[in-house]
């Protein structure tokens, strides 16, 4: 794809860091309004200017520092994520950091710096994430070198750096597991999802995080058990028909399907009180305001590593998930909003994204240093590795997290 080479003249804060309301002028002109107003009115001068002049707001390159680019499609579309890109443009980040006792939170800065960068840059001149790189690779040692590396593993691992630094709970007392068997399922999922959330409550869990529901039932005695965990992303195996496309929902069908554990599977039932013959089932419980699928394209097998290339058909608008939802009658809707694509086989590879801009409401492709525009039809690929997704608005209200 052909870099983009258009010119740009946009008027932003001098300082990152500082946006937006650190500006005298801003500050003066503004006393007797809000800070909620100030910075309301602020972002919408940018996203109505970004949207008459084309501006370069979110449409910046990252350059690749030797085999990043795992690292650098993540970035583009977790700076796409609407509400964690306005967390950092706001700078709502630092109170969250000054108010966590713990002495290393450089990676959330980088992480804010960046995205600050990408958004308020004044050419399309691509960006070096190297300061960001290096505390990354502080906090997982995994990553450091120019090792070509897995890019939803990179998110699982950069997620939970975030977390940790702005996490609410700055005292994580031991919470004990109460014998919650005699309560119902609803209740139950109630009952761990707030004794998560005395532990962990940040911004990002806000987002991220649902609730999956597991469902073992003895076959003898009919005994069924049911355990609730929250969960960051969902990896759902990619499903195999006898025509080479199969669809997103053939996948997430194949994932909550009902399995059997017999032979050296065969789990303790609590009420035969021995290994016994039982099904599993996975539903989700509560679900997350961005959700995250990871198709598992690559497997390790005892001979050679190997990876699906099969083309998922997944779609772009409306996204119905009631059907793998484990309470009757709720009906969560998402929209696609950006995509980490894997090009190559597992001996080498490369990735990119595709982002819809959340200010133009327009898709790009993000290719290391270059981006460029592409069509909505152009989303859809057999390259497609993970999925991001957020509710709809008529969905939002009623499935945003909260303390239930």
């Amino acid at each position: 794809m052909p870099s983009m080479r258009h010119s740009y003249t946009v008027t932003v804060p001098e300082e990152p860091a500082a946006f937006p309301l650190d500006n005298p002028n801003l500050r003066r002109r503004s006393a007797p309004f809000s800070r909620s107003m100030l910075v309301s009115t602020f972002m919408g001068l940018i996203i109505n200017q970004a949207k008459q002049n084309k501006s370069p707001q979110g449409l910046v390159g990252l350059r690749n520092l030797g085999n990043t680019c795992f690292m650098n499609s993540i970035l583009q579309c977790l700076s796409n994520t609407l509400e964690l890109r306005d967390y950092c443009l706001r700078n709502i980040h630092r109170s969250d950091l000054n108010n966590n006792s713990r002495t290393n939170v450089a990676l959330m800065e980088e992480f804010a710096k960046l995205t600050q960068s990408l958004w308020t840059s004044v050419n399309i001149e691509a960006i070096s994430p190297s300061d960001f790189r290096s505390q990354i690779q502080r906090f997982a040692p995994k990553f450091v070198g120019c090792n070509q590396q897995d890019a939803q593993e990179f998110l699982r691992f950069l997620l939970d750096g975030l977390h940790n630094e702005v996490n609410r709970v700055t005292m994580r007392r031991s919470v004990s597991a109460e014998d919650f068997d005699h309560l119902s399922d609803d209740e139950k999922g109630k009952r761990m999802w707030n004794m998560y959330l005395e532990r962990e409550d940040s911004k990002v869990v806000d987002l991220f995080v649902g609730q999956l529901k597991s469902s073992l039932t003895c076959t003898v005695c009919g005994f069924r058990s049911t355990v609730f965990d929250p969960f960051w992303d969902l990896s759902i195996p990619v499903a195999q028909k006898s025509s080479s496309e199969v669809t997103l929902r053939d996948c997430l069908r194949l994932f909550t399907k009902e399995d059997v554990l017999d032979g050296d599977e065969r789990p303790t039932c609590n009420r035969c009180k021995a290994r016994r013959k039982c099904t599993k089932r996975f539903s989700i419980q509560k679900f997350p305001q961005i959700l995250v699928l990871h198709l598992k394209r690559f497997s390790d097998s005892n001979v050679r590593a190997s990876k699906l290339c099969t083309f998922v058909n997944f779609p772009v608008k409306d996204l119905d998930m009631r059907e793998f939802s484990a309470e009757a009658g709720e009906h969560p809707v998402y929209n696609l909003y950006a995509v980490s694509n894997h090009v190559g086989s597992t001996l080498g590879g490369h990735y990119t994204a595709y982002c819809r801009n959340p200010a133009l409401g327009e898709w790009y492709h993000y290719n290391d240093s270059r981006v460029s525009p592409i069509s909505s039809s152009q989303v859809r690929s057999s390259n497609a590795y993970v999925l991001f997704y957020e509710l709809a608005p008529s969905s939002h209200s009623k499935y945003q997290t909260c303390r239930l």
